[in-house]
């Protein structure tokens, strides 16, 4: 069975999903497990601006709502294991970090190097729109340091974000995360554990 995950480095559901994704292919053997580009803010600046929690704050009608939904996205990513850093994380664009991931998945690394690039900018507040920040974290992440150097330098694999998002697109998929599996069945990923698990399987 193949399922298709669309997702941002930069949407701390899409961390949530991935870990409880993680925990669901447990109970779903021989699932592939493919990583879809989907950026939130193909505009967004390589300059960090704005921290992740004072962006939430901005879309809230007031300060008190704004607080809750940050704690509320912490506290399930606390229950999934992960520090998510609200305060510390500042959007920035993601467009090199997906194309490290595409990259990293030609080399069967791709949850490896998806996995520190989200620890990176949610719990340590890395600037993944930096080329330096990037050859780091996908290094440590076990990925050749002179490919990811090479593809920093040049346009490699953007084609393959593009054509991911325009299958999105296709797809009328907007938000992230969001799984398609094989057999049709299209959801979001960050239901929980054992209702992933079924739709992993092809079941509704």
């Amino acid at each position: 069975m193949r399922a298709e995950v669309y997702f941002d480095v930069l949407c701390p559901w899409c961390y949530i999903g991935k870990r409880r994704l993680t925990a669901a292919l447990r109970g779903a053997p021989g699932t592939e497990l493919l990583w879809r580009s989907r950026e939130l803010d193909p505009e967004g600046s390589s300059v960090p601006g704005p921290t992740a929690a004072e962006v939430i704050s901005a879309h809230q009608p007031d300060r008190a709502q704004a607080a809750a939904r940050v704690a509320r996205i912490q506290a399930l990513g606390a229950a999934e294991g992960l520090t998510l850093n609200l305060d510390k994380a500042r959007p920035v664009n993601s467009f090199d970090a997906h194309r490290l991931v595409q990259l990293a998945a030609s080399c069967g690394l791709a949850d490896q190097v998806l996995e520190r690039l989200m620890h990176g900018y949610h719990t340590e507040g890395r600037n993944i729109a930096d080329p330096d920040v990037l050859e780091t974290l996908a290094t440590e992440a076990g990925l050749d340091p002179a490919q990811t150097d090479k593809l920093l330098h040049s346009d490699a694999f953007a084609d393959t974000v593009r054509a991911d998002e325009r299958r999105a697109d296709e797809r009328g998929i907007r938000g992230v995360p969001t799984l398609v599996v094989q057999t049709g069945i299209r959801a979001s990923a960050i239901q929980d554990v054992a209702t992933l698990t079924r739709l992993l399987r092809g079941e509704r």
